[in-house]
């Protein structure tokens, strides 16, 4: 159970959505597992509950804490507020890569349709691409619903180099991040293309994770992605190389003629 000041984080919560949000507390009482949204908690109440808990333990929470359950926005609070007590970690910072059996001009072009990256992450819900200048283009994600039925949401840009077949982006939108920067590199190599991602982030100290939480988070992830986008790629290599190259099925040995 979480705790704060020797009283249950929930019971704190609860007490704030009743004396500022107009919460009915026998309703959540007999709903305990309801989200806020359900007991009745509309996006004016959600915004006082945001300041109320900003200026009492200096930690902000989700626009979507509405698909939250209280025992859920009290764990999220608690953990927050432990953060900003105890934050003294330095910036993340990781490198991942992996090689893909692909042509570097094959596995540069499809890596780098963002409008399509649904279909090259298992991560990715929506893409909706929001402007593009040249070699740059900026973009919202939102990604799979969470274990706590969360859809995160972002915009970021990124500008790729043809030429030195590099990419630089960023998050234009931070959320929980003061800063995250992304750089793709391809480089051919005996089997295929290595496609890099260098990420360099620090989170905000109201984030529910610490640098080096999410570090680990970071790395955890991206192995699994760069697994996807390697098999994903190299079918589609291997598609267009059939395409190419058809097999005609009229080839036949002369044994076969005599």
């Amino acid at each position: 159970m979480t705790v704060t000041h020797g009283r249950p984080m929930t019971a704190e919560i609860t007490d704030i959505l009743v004396a500022h949000c107009g919460l009915d507390a026998d309703a959540a009482a007999r709903a305990p597992a309801a989200s806020l949204e359900e007991l009745g908690m509309d996006s004016l109440a959600l915004l006082e509950l945001s300041a109320v808990v900003a200026d009492r333990w200096q930690v902000s929470i989700p626009e979507q804490a509405g698909h939250l359950s209280i025992p859920a926005v009290a764990d999220l609070v608690a953990n927050r507020a432990d953060l900003v007590a105890n934050r003294a970690d330095p910036p993340g910072h990781t490198e991942n890569s992996v090689v893909i059996d692909a042509p570097l001009a094959v596995v540069w072009e499809v890596t780098n349709d963002v409008a399509n990256w649904t279909e090259l992450f298992t991560e990715y819900a929506v893409v909706e691409i929001l402007h593009r200048d040249g070699h740059t283009v900026r973009f919202r994600l939102t990604m799979y619903p969470d274990e706590n039925g969360v859809s995160w949401s972002w915009v970021s840009e990124r500008t790729s180099d043809p030429v030195s077949r590099q990419v630089r982006a960023h998050r234009v939108e931070t959320g929980p991040f003061e800063y995250m920067r992304i750089h793709w590199r391809y480089t051919e190599e005996d089997g295929g293309t290595r496609m890099t991602w260098t990420q360099d982030f620090a989170m905000k100290p109201t984030a529910p994770v610490d640098n080096a939480a999410m570090t680990e988070r970071i790395n955890t992830n991206s192995v699994i992605q760069l697994a996807v986008i390697k098999d994903r790629v190299e079918r589609i290599a291997r598609q267009r190389a059939d395409q190419a190259h058809p097999a005609t099925g009229d080839e036949s040995t002369e044994a076969d003629d005599e």
